[in-house]
């Protein structure tokens, strides 16, 4: 890939953000960017000695979304234990308490899908295994996603690791959006909030009794942590908002 090529890229990923997931379980009433997520799942795959991970996906796991909505109440606010639900519209009802925003999942089990290839000098399952794991890890202690499977797909076998391609430079990036909101002021004083961000619409959407701050992480933290104290600081500073959600749109 070329230089070029490798920016025109990047340029298209940033602007297909793809489906926001749920972070934590339903009672964090937070989400996260699938390209957000795939920006710490990918790195973590691809330092498996003998894999070389293609396409990452990320979506519900059917196999697991079970009517265990009593279990989300119990553990609101875990990062692994936020249970079965669906929801797709701007305001409508997911499984737990907060409206799940358009274009996202509800909240419940997902699944990671990778395409991978595969070194000649590891066992399959060895490696399968420990991709697994990788994935598994990053996607709990790097995340907070409650990812419930990981099908791997071998795509080929490869006799040597491929040439490293070259590093595009990275595409320029959104300016900030300025705002005086008071919320979106006391979500910025919060730490591992990179800034507010306005990919959905103004960075603090208000609709009756809700509340929605789109934000984006510094790399590092891990952004469950982020938006679950970003959500207690625009709770506090939102007047009479019933239900405060977060998305968060980038890892930077």
């Amino acid at each position: 890939m070329t230089t070029a090529e490798g920016w025109t890229a990047a340029v298209r990923d940033r602007l297909a953000p793809g489906r926001l997931l749920p972070l934590g379980s339903a009672g964090d009433g937070a989400w996260i960017t699938e390209r957000a997520a795939r920006g710490v799942l990918a790195p973590a795959a691809a330092a498996v000695r003998g894999a070389v991970p293609g396409t990452l996906r990320i979506g519900p796991d059917p196999a697991e979304a079970g009517d265990d909505r009593a279990d989300a109440a119990d553990d609101p606010a875990g990062a692994g234990d936020g249970q079965a639900g669906a929801g797709a519209g701007d305001g409508q009802a997911g499984a737990g308490p907060f409206p799940v925003p358009a274009g996202g999942l509800g909240p419940g089990p997902l699944r990671i899908t990778v395409d991978v290839g595969a070194v000649a000098g590891r066992p399959l399952p060895e490696l399968s295994e420990e991709l697994r794991a990788a994935l598994f890890g990053a996607a709990r202690d790097g995340v907070g996603l409650r990812v419930t499977a990981v099908d791997l797909r071998v795509t080929e076998l490869l006799d040597a690791e491929p040439a490293e391609a070259e590093q595009a430079p990275p595409p320029p990036g959104r300016p900030a959006p300025a705002t005086d909101d008071p919320v979106a002021l006391a979500v910025l004083r919060v730490a591992g909030v990179a800034g507010v961000t306005d990919t959905w619409g103004p960075p603090v959407h208000r609709s009756p009794g809700q509340v929605r701050v789109e934000l984006a992480v510094t790399a590092g933290h891990r952004p469950l942590d982020v938006a679950r104290a970003a959500r207690s600081a625009a709770t506090a500073a939102a007047e009479g908002a019933t239900a405060v959600t977060v998305l968060v749109s980038e890892v930077r």
